[in-house]
């Protein structure tokens, strides 16, 4: 099922991160960013457009661009060449017209609608997200595996509800992020991504990421036999990380995390954000509409990861 890619500039393989906002401020990613610079990376940064109006829980919050210092931090890093992504538009849930808003505000602060998004959590508003992610048996299998308390629990996709906001996102936001698997190959792993997913209109593409939910995953993901394989495959992997959380130790970047990041910078790997290896994917291959035996490989495919990982 795997097609061969040909990547621009003769490179071999690609490679990019969309980096989560949860817990992100100035002091704990900053360098991290500093360091991808100097690396060549240029990646997706998500950030949350808007201030919260609630007290973010103590494992959620994060810095908002509704603060002057981050902002003008986050606009520095798009004028570099790294991508800003959309995380919902705050730490919490927000009704319909709270999200048009925080997509308007990203827009007015960055200049263009977000084109990679991600759900944030237990988001209310998140679209497609807990049970309304898998279909049929998948469906129940899913429910049962995690006590039902995802079951109805997100209404983004749901119309009439206090917080769909489907319409909007089918009309302003081109990729949303859903199933994430432990392999440092993620078109390996959804040869067909961005596909579009008829069952699911509210959402133009969907596309996978490689898990690296913190740093022990992210630099298992990555290490060497990984990396080399990558490249031998002429793939394309798309770390889903939380950089705000363990990528940083004692004031420093984290060892391991530096080292396997700079062996990768030294090979020839076509280092750019999210968007920019979806868009080159949608070139190359052509829109995908997924069928429904695809969709049913694809959601058992995660579920039996889910059942062996967690893999979120």
């Amino acid at each position: 099922m795997h097609q061969h890619i040909e990547w621009p500039e003769g490179k071999k393989f690609a490679f990019t991160v969309f980096d989560d906002s949860d817990h992100a401020t100035l002091e704990n990613v900053k360098d991290i960013y500093s360091f991808f610079t100097d690396c060549g990376f240029r990646t997706t940064k998500s950030v949350w457009p808007v201030a919260g109006r609630e007290n973010p829980q103590p494992w959620l919050g994060g810095a908002t661009c509704a603060d002057a210092g981050y902002l003008a931090w986050v606009k520095h890093l798009q004028a570099s060449g790294f991508e800003i992504g959309f995380h919902n538009g705050n730490f919490h849930s927000a009704v319909r017209e709270e999200t048009r808003y925080s997509v308007d505000t990203l827009k007015e602060l960055f200049g263009h609608d977000p084109s990679a998004m991600a759900n944030h959590y237990r988001a209310r508003q998140n679209i497609y997200w807990g049970d309304a992610r898998l279909t049929g048996l998948n469906r129940f299998a899913y429910n049962v595996l995690t006590r039902f308390k995802n079951r109805g629990a997100f209404k983004g996709h749901v119309e009439g509800d206090d917080y769909f906001w489907g319409d909007i996102c089918r009309d302003r936001v081109k990729y949303v992020r859903n199933f994430a698997f432990r392999d440092i190959n993620t078109l390996k792993k959804v040869p067909f991504m961005p596909y579009h997913d008829p069952l699911r209109p509210y959402v133009n593409y969907w596309y996978a990421s490689s898990d690296g939910g913190n740093i022990r995953l992210f630099n298992k993901c990555i290490s060497e036999a990984s990396q080399d394989r990558l490249e031998e495959e002429g793939g394309a992997c798309i770390m889903y990380a939380f950089f705000a959380k363990g990528f940083r130790e004692h004031g420093a970047i984290n060892t391991r995390f530096k080292f396997l990041m700079e062996r990768l910078a030294r090979k020839n790997g076509w280092f750019v954000p999210v968007s920019d290896v979806l868009n080159h994917l949608l070139r190359v291959k052509g829109p995908h509409t997924l069928t429904d035996t695809e969709r049913r490989w694809l959601e058992r495919r995660w579920l039996l990861g889910k059942l062996r990982t967690g893999t979120t």
